[in-house]
């Protein structure tokens, strides 16, 4: 199974400008992800649109793609970053793991367990899932959920609670069922990534604003992969703050 790791990495950002060049200790934030992704996976790249985060990928020996900067999603970067890369390594891959490049401390077990989803044929996209235990946080309109079938697939994200916990006050609905988080790190066999890129913006996504959302209701199925783990993600310079005051980086 060869698999090929892409980091999606923006200059701009509403809440946090130049986020994948801030510094974590002696290293930038895009290059401790790189690090981490390639403990995973032979074949990793950056794929950005700024010559700032080129230049700083290819100083520490990284291999980075320059892409669009009109794509609306990281899914659609990585599939122009894979035709690139192809081409200019001569490589073929059976599936491309979608790395968050804001996550630092992503955990290379995490990815291999998307990786070796694939070995199974039938799998178009895959994703991570972890089981939420406390309210808040299937009560967050910011925190997708994602109800499965019996084979692990994702039936429906939504930003409400979903599934409904009738006849039980909503305090005891994280005591009464099972429910699930998305934990938001796609892989996608390699042909499947070019077709999904070429689907016009579906109803539900629109809706709820999930883009996995469009693959589903055309029919692409998503196999789910349970994790325990949570990254660190890295949204505002706060979040930054707290990550270096609570954890010991070289």
């Amino acid at each position: 199974m060869k698999i090929l790791g892409i980091i999606p990495s923006r200059y701009a950002s509403t809440r946090f400008p130049g986020k994948p060049l801030a510094m974590i200790g002696s290293k930038t934030m895009i290059h401790r992800v790189y690090i981490q992704a390639s403990k995973a996976f032979e074949d990793v790249v950056v794929a950005t649109d700024d010559d700032r985060i080129y230049n700083e990928v290819t100083s520490f020996g990284g291999k980075v793609v320059m892409t669009s900067p009109d794509h609306q999603s990281g899914t659609d970067r990585c599939a122009e970053a894979a035709v690139k890369y192809c081409q200019q390594t001569g490589k073929t891959f059976d599936a491309v793991i979608n790395i968050q490049g804001d996550e630092p401390f992503v955990r290379p077990d995490q990815l291999t367990s998307l990786g070796n989803l694939f070995e199974d044929k039938t799998v178009e996209i895959a994703t991570l899932i972890k089981e939420a235990k406390a309210s808040d946080e299937i009560f967050s309109e910011n925190t997708a959920k994602v109800i499965v079938n019996l084979r692990g697939e994702a039936v429906y994200f939504s930003r409400s609670p979903i599934p409904f916990k009738r006849g039980a006050d909503k305090e005891e609905w994280v005591n009464k069922h099972v429910y699930y988080r998305h934990i938001g790190v796609y892989a996608y066999r390699y042909d499947v990534l070019q077709k999904i890129t070429l689907l016009p913006q579906s109803s539900l996504e629109l809706c709820e604003k999930l883009e996995q959302d469009r693959w589903i209701e055309n029919g692409y199925r998503i196999r789910t992969c349970k994790t325990d783990f949570e990254g660190l993600a890295v949204d505002t310079p706060e979040d930054l703050d707290k990550i270096l005051r609570t954890m010991d980086v070289d």
